[in-house]
């Protein structure tokens, strides 16, 4: 199964790192922990049926392409990405981002960096996830599993795929706080 790793090695860190003025070690690790962050957000939201059918509507509306062949951030629709995170997170979209921004790491990245580098790669995960279900295994496994639990699945093994992580950060802990999860 694909991790964030994959996610990881399509997105151009030297150019993430020039757009925000920080050097790639540091864009890297605030990737790195973003990623686990927007990924956790919607395993949140995907956990009943009601979540998963709006994530499924929404990954229907992607284009998969945006993540194949290597990221372009200038193919980037970050106005989408700030409505996806709106959905993902409300209005503790700025605590998430916040709280990220904080641990130390992450690169010591601002809150505000933080919410723009959100908003960055929140289109790139949903194309990532949009290539996923198309792959025939994650389709199947929703169908057999009903949507919740095949788009559950897909998301928890993500998170539990990856080996970059998040530098130590427990993300479940930031989020199950911030949506009201344990």
């Amino acid at each position: 199964m694909a991790g964030l790793d994959d996610i990881l090695n399509n997105l151009p860190i030297e150019q993430i790192a020039a757009q925000f003025g920080i050097d790639p070690d540091t864009a890297k690790s605030a990737v790195q922990g973003a990623l686990p962050a927007l990924i956790g957000g919607l395993n949140a939201n995907a956990q009943d049926e009601a979540g998963a059918e709006a994530l499924s509507q929404a990954l229907a509306k992607h284009d998969s392409s945006l993540i194949e062949g290597g990221v372009d951030l200038d193919q980037v629709d970050v106005a989408d990405g700030e409505k996806i995170l709106g959905h993902v997170f409300g209005d503790n979209r700025d605590q998430v981002a916040s709280k990220l921004s904080d641990a130390p790491q992450l690169g010591g990245i601002g809150g505000m960096d933080m919410s723009k580098l959100m908003a960055m790669l929140a289109p790139v995960v949903m194309s990532f996830l949009t290539k996923q279900m198309q792959g025939g295994s994650s389709s199947n496994a929703a169908a057999d599993s009903g949507l919740a639990g095949g788009l559950g699945d897909l998301l928890g093994g993500l998170l539990g795929g990856g080996g970059g992580g998040a530098g130590g950060l427990n993300i479940e802990d930031l989020l199950g706080g911030l949506l009201g999860k344990k």
